[in-house]
Order: C-alpha cells, then structure tokens, then sequence
C-alpha cells in the first residue's frame, strides 16, 4: 500500500524513533523535494505562482491534520509553503510523518 492511502497512527511515548536507514527508504517513496533532517524532521518547500494559491494549500493541508490529527509546522510566505513533520511525542520521526507528508503531495497543485 503506498503510503498516502495510509492513515497516521498516534505514537505513544516509549517508541524508540526510526532509525536512518528506516527513514531513508521511506524518504525513498516520497516525491521529490522532501528531505530528512537530522534524522529529526522531514522539511520539503512547495511553490505556487502567488499567495492565494499558497494560502489555499494551507488551508487544505490544515484541513487533512485535523482529519489526520498529525499537526505539521506550516510557513507561508508568498508563493511558497514549507511544511516541517515530527513526532513531537517521540522527538523524531515515525511512519506516520511520511505518510503525512504523503498526503500533502496529493494535496499539492
């Protein structure tokens, strides 16, 4: 199953986070852009031709965290938007930030 048709699971605390090479194959199945940082967070910025288009995609990738209840840190700016994902309850990243981060490259134009 490919990683956007999965739904984010809630991580508990306890959970060790994914080891590099874990992230680096997940990192594998997502489109281009995304980078692993530190082994931390995954950070990709998307880019629009004006703010309302970046606006929007805010709007919809807020929409899908609420559904998700994952909660990415969004930065708008003017025709871009970079979203950061981790696993605040782990301090580092579980496969449900990859698949987030899935589900934001199907949300994108």
């Amino acid at each position: 199953m490919n990683l956007g048709a999965k739904t984010c699971v809630p991580c508990t605390k306890g959970v060790p986070p994914l080891e590099p090479a874990q992230s680096q194959k997940l990192l594998g199945e997502l489109s281009d852009g995304w980078e692993v940082i530190d082994n931390h967070h995954l950070q990709k910025t998307v880019r629009f031709k004006n703010f309302a288009e970046a606006l929007q995609y805010v709007n919809r990738v807020g929409a899908m965290a609420e559904e998700q209840n994952h909660h990415p840190d969004l930065l708008l700016a003017w025709g871009r938007v970079q979203i950061t994902i981790w696993t605040h309850k782990i301090d580092g990243l579980s496969e449900s930030d990859f698949i987030f981060a899935a589900k934001c490259d199907v949300l994108a134009p």
